[in-house]
């Protein structure tokens, strides 16, 4: 056909100065894919002319694509803190700024400077976290989910491990209990019944091939009405009766005091351990507010032992992470909590919401939104059925059509009794002049 010979020759076609400081083997990848579509086209006669120009636009546009980022920044309006759609807990840029002094430059991450010879990784946030929590020792891997299973693969492979019933939970990504007990090679010997355990239920269940007494702490939900469970103390005392390890999977630990009365039916990570239990572990990224990681502090003999297993490779952190983690224990030891977010945003209270708030509506169309009290939850898996007082701008109009076009442009709301909110709590100072002028776009 006289129009296949119309067909650029790709080196011909990349080379041209629309194309100019862009890499050429990608163009030339991309420019032989779309000629490509293009053959097939007019063999098939959807295609009658050929426009070099369009061709030449399609090319750039498919390069373009590929060079753009997948992740991107958002403005979290949800007034879901710790939301898991979006990163849960947020670094500042003051923590990062410090820890890529670090991350940018080669490092003593394994190299010990005194003695000129091969160090350990997990010494460098080992004194901070032993200083902050008053524990014998810590190890710190790449997730929650990475220590519990670790954990149960070390002290419990193919031996049984207790659990009250009404503590098999599932979270976010199907993470089930059980599950990761069949995978670390633990036996689950499950006790109690879903809304009661006893003490008597975790005695009854102890025998020759018992390794481990552990709790879970619910994460996402409560179990409300005719319910009881077993305070940890008592399992980690009966668990040193039998000579048998203790174990809380605390999911979330903080150190702060919650504001809002939260801390109610919530203790502290000061007075969990207080107790000197065997080993508990916890989240980074949760209400302890730093990167993703799985923290792990208790007695030293058994952080011993888990430094022993050769799984650990698998699951151990990066000097990012490590970095970023530190810098964010120095802040804590110092109790400078504004370089915290998660905290800051936590801790603001809804006066100060409320001035931004109205601050905001100022420089909008008086009619288009309206200042209302909200309320709020932690999210992440925590504080499971807690809910706390928050503000937000009520936008007028359509709530679902609002809700698209808002997160179109990077915001996400939420739609409360059909009214399209933008929760104050969770979004950072520095985006409210982008919020504002996203803001005014939308709503005309």
């Amino acid at each position: 056909m006289e129009l296949l010979k119309q067909i650029p020759q790709v080196d011909k076609l990349t080379s041209d100065d629309f194309f100019i400081g862009l890499n050429q083997s990608m163009l030339n990848k991309i420019a032989r894919d779309k000629i490509e579509i293009l053959r097939e086209d007019i063999l098939s006669g959807s295609v009658k002319k050929i426009d070099i120009y369009v061709l030449k636009e399609a090319i750039k546009i498919k390069y373009e694509q590929l060079l753009s980022s997948s992740l991107k920044p958002l403005i979290n309006a949800t007034g879901v803190i710790l939301h898991t759609n979006m990163g849960r807990s947020l670094i500042s840029k003051e923590i990062l700024e410090k820890a890529s002094k670090v991350i940018c430059n080669y490092s003593n991450l394994e190299y010990n400077q005194d003695k000129g010879c091969r160090g350990e990784r997990y010494e460098h946030v080992s004194k901070h976290l032993k200083t902050l929590l008053d524990v014998e020792d810590v190890l710190v891997v790449n997730n929650n989910a990475a220590a519990v299973f670790l954990i149960l693969n070390t002290f419990a492979k193919e031996q049984e491990v207790v659990v009250s019933r009404g503590e098999l939970v599932e979270i976010g990504g199907s993470f089930r209990i059980p599950d990761v007990m069949r995978q670390s090679a633990a036996v689950l010997h499950e006790v109690g019944a879903t809304n009661k355990t006893k003490l008597q239920d975790y005695k009854n269940a102890i025998n020759e091939n018992s390794a481990m007494l552990m709790k879970v702490h619910q994460s996402n939900f409560t179990i409300e009405g005719f319910s009881e469970d077993v305070d940890f103390e008592d399992i980690q005392r009966l668990a040193l009766q039998h000579g048998l390890l203790d174990y809380y999977d605390l999911g979330s630990g903080y150190v702060a005091p919650l504001p809002y009365n939260l801390s109610n039916n919530e203790l502290p990570l000061a007075e969990i351990l207080k107790k000197s239990p065997s080993l508990i572990s916890f989240s980074g990224d949760k209400l302890f507010a730093s990167v993703q990681a799985g923290i792990i502090v208790g007695k030293k003999e058994f952080i011993d032992a888990l430094k022993k297993n050769q799984l650990l490779r698998m699951l151990r952190v990066d000097k990012i992470t490590l970095s970023i983690l530190e810098e964010t224990l120095k802040a804590y030891l110092e109790e400078k909590y504004d370089l915290i977010p998660t905290l800051k945003m936590l801790f603001s209270d809804t006066e100060a919401l409320r001035q931004r708030a109205q601050k905001m509506q100022s420089s909008l169309k008086i009619e288009a939104c309206e200042v209302i009290e909200s309320i709020t939850v932690m999210g992440g898996g925590t504080l499971p059925n807690r809910e706390f007082p928050s503000i937000a701008l009520h936008i007028k109009g359509k709530a679902s059509s609002l809700e698209r076009d808002f997160r179109k442009k990077g915001v996400i709301g939420r739609i409360e009794e059909d009214r399209f909110l933008l929760d104050i709590r969770t979004v950072l100072e520095d985006n409210e002049v982008e919020l504002l002028e996203i803001i005014n776009e939308i709503v005309k």
